[in-house]
């Protein structure tokens, strides 16, 4: 035991072997060989096992660099709160509020960032999109695709004016009659003849392919055209694919066209489908029966005799601030997922 008065410099305890006689230094000598070996010997077994199995290895981590489609706003096109719902829990909760409904594509492979829809939440759904995909640019978008005129749906273009962000050259994608609509129509026009954006004219059911990964379609639904057509979108990536319906007057007037809605589900892997009311008494004193949207309720109908695989694919978009199958802890909610749908929610991504 060292005495109190003893000073050790750390080379004594580096030191022992000097400590030893001759036999011991060699004893320990040959010890540490030994040891040395059996270190290394254990260490390169190690190695071995883990270049064999791939299991204990650290390896980097490879992101999934496929396209893929995030839900930026679920709302129909007043939000959620609506003005003049002074009551209303969102207000001062935002778990209680939700955006315009919205989806973004995004290509993490070239960085390219596209819009479907320019809703009045637009300043928030840019400033989503740059927290997934950061951009050098402002806006930064290669794109904004529109379905039509209705308030919810392309009012958010304002923000590309001189007023506020000053854009250069946003290409924005319509079908002839909204084409028609912002190049002569104020303040719209105002944005064509500044190039804040650039009108680019889509012809329905045919592909654009925006790169080698990423393509998509429009084609005519049948809703309100008060100034414009009204488009649905198929997006699809190198896998998967997604139908955008926000807006439908209903099933059976598609029907009637030619077209079924049940078909096209069988053609893609996800579809946001419009559910802007859930069911006929939802809004107090007033008859919704000639509401020109389909029920949720009406919808499950349609579908119910899907397989449970086609069913999973319906997320509902497009929601009033009416409609109690926004919140999750709802009678509604519950009623959908009993029935093997789902609704979708801000901040879903699904890879293409």
């Amino acid at each position: 035991m060292q005495r109190k008065s003893e000073k050790r410099t750390p080379s004594d305890d580096h030191a022992p072997s000097e400590k030893l006689p001759d036999m011991g230094r060699t004893a320990f000598s040959v010890w540490c060989k030994l040891m040395g070996i059996r270190v290394f010997s254990g260490l390169l077994l190690v190695f071995c096992l883990c270049a064999s199995t791939g299991v204990a290895r650290p390896q980097q981590e490879n992101k999934d660099r496929r396209p893929e489609v995030v839900v930026l706003g679920i709302a129909q096109d007043g939000g959620v709160p609506q003005p003049g719902t002074s009551e209303h829990q969102g207000w001062t909760n935002d778990s209680m509020s939700r955006n315009v409904a919205c989806l973004g594509l995004l290509d993490p492979e070239s960085g390219a960032r596209w819009l479907i829809e320019a809703t009045p939440d637009f300043p928030e759904q840019l400033q989503h999109l740059d927290r997934l995909l950061p951009t050098e640019s402002a806006p930064g978008l290669q794109g904004i695709f529109l379905t039509h005129a209705h308030i919810g749906h392309y009012t958010g273009l304002m923000y590309l004016g001189h007023e506020v962000m000053g854009a250069r050259g946003v290409p924005v994608f319509v079908l002839p009659r909204m084409y028609e609509f912002l190049s002569q129509s104020g303040p719209w026009d105002q944005l064509v003849r500044l190039e804040n954006i650039v009108l680019n004219r889509m012809t329905a059911d045919k592909t654009i392919t925006l790169n080698e990964r990423v393509r998509v379609t429009p084609f005519l639904v049948p809703h309100r055209q008060e100034y414009t057509e009204v488009a649905g979108f198929r997006i699809e990536g190198p896998e998967k694919s997604v139908l955008f319906i926000p807006d439908i007057d209903s099933w059976e007037e598609w029907d009637s066209l030619g077209t079924r809605i049940d078909d096209l589900l069988a053609g893609v892997d996800r579809a946001y489908l419009d559910a802007t009311f859930f069911a006929n008494g939802e809004i107090p004193n007033r008859d919704m029966s000639g509401f020109p949207h389909p029920f949720i309720t009406h919808s499950m109908e349609r579908f119910s005799n899907l397989p449970a695989a086609e069913k999973r694919k319906v997320r509902f978009i497009h929601l009033n601030h009416t409609n109690p199958a926004l919140w999750p802890d709802s009678d509604a909610r519950l009623r959908i997922l009993q029935n093997g749908f789902n609704v979708a929610e801000e901040g879903e991504r699904f890879k293409l």
